[in-house]
């Protein structure tokens, strides 16, 4: 059966029909949707390095975070559809102007799509590392899919509070799932692999500091070095910015502050984490914020 005729992708398991025209959580169809595609260089360095990371943004998301910086493509369903073997070309010419990597920008939700489109670039002469970054709320049998396709898993661990994952993103039980897709992406692609310092192979797992969170955000740092020691890269990221105002949240209309930061840094390292990225300097600016106004050019 193809897997779009009874939609199980994500934990949301709407179980719908997108061959049939049905909609569910994610308001993705049955065709690949893409907002942006371009070279990125502002990955973490091992991903982007001198000459960028050929990054495919998706359009929808099966998460709806009430802070997402790229709200207009996750929940306004900006975008523009396109075939598998466009998707491929897409691919190939992102390494043909110099991309270190394919990184897929929000995939879950388009996961047997894609691999049909890596399947084909491949055969066309795709050898890239591909680069699956995504939010991990995911089943671990829709990753299963991409075993051996995907080089590195550039996931989040959003959230360690049950509660805090519902109020902010609607997503129950968000750490159990999550930290199971984890554990599948370590599975499939183990330790860390390096070319000059260009990561070919693993995982790193970002984590976003919100404001006013540093207590649950050590709930995540300190689960992820109890299970994987220096076998993954953590990513603690400061960047957070209220690109809107959220009156029910207002503890969410600023930026995070240098305490805030540094008090987990100072935890990490207490811990004994030695592989892990920080984000110095003014990250919280919308400039960082990618242009999608011209997804018809897609």
């Amino acid at each position: 059966m193809n897997l779009l005729d009874n939609c199980k992708l994500c934990p949301r398991n709407c179980c719908i029909n997108r061959n049939n025209g049905e909609i569910g959580f994610c308001k993705s169809s049955n065709k690949i949707k893409i907002a942006r595609y371009s070279l990125h260089m502002w990955e973490e360095p091992c991903i982007s390095g001198e000459r960028g990371s050929g990054t495919i943004f998706f359009s929808n998301c099966n998460l709806k975070c009430i802070f997402c910086q790229n709200y207009d493509i996750s929940t306004n369903n900006y975008g523009k559809e396109i075939s598998t073997l466009r998707f491929a070309e897409i691919c190939l010419y992102l390494q043909k102007i110099g991309a270190l990597n394919i990184n897929l920008v929000t995939p879950t939700h388009f996961i047997p799509l894609i691999k049909e489109g890596l399947v084909k670039a491949k055969s066309m002469g795709l050898s890239i590392p591909i680069v699956y970054n995504s939010s991990a709320y995911e089943n671990v049998d829709a990753l299963k899919i991409l075993d051996g396709l995907i080089d590195i898993y550039l996931p989040d661990l959003k959230y360690y509070d049950n509660n805090i994952a519902v109020n902010f993103s609607r997503a129950p039980n968000y750490f159990e799932f999550a930290s199971r897709a984890i554990e599948e992406m370590y599975r499939q692609v183990g330790t860390p692999i390096f070319e000059n310092g260009i990561m070919k192979k693993g995982v790193i797992v970002r984590h976003l500091l919100l404001p006013n969170h540093v207590d649950d955000s050590k709930k995540v740092v300190k689960y992820l070095y109890d299970k994987y020691q220096d076998n993954i890269f953590i990513s603690l990221m400061n960047q957070y910015t209220p690109v809107r105002r959220i009156d029910d949240y207002k503890e969410l209309n600023c930026i995070v502050n240098d305490s805030e930061y540094d008090e987990l840094i100072n935890y990490a390292c207490d811990l004994g984490i030695t592989n892990a990225f920080i984000q110095e300097g003014e990250t919280q600016k919308e400039s960082f914020i990618p242009d999608f106004s011209n997804f018809d050019e897609i």
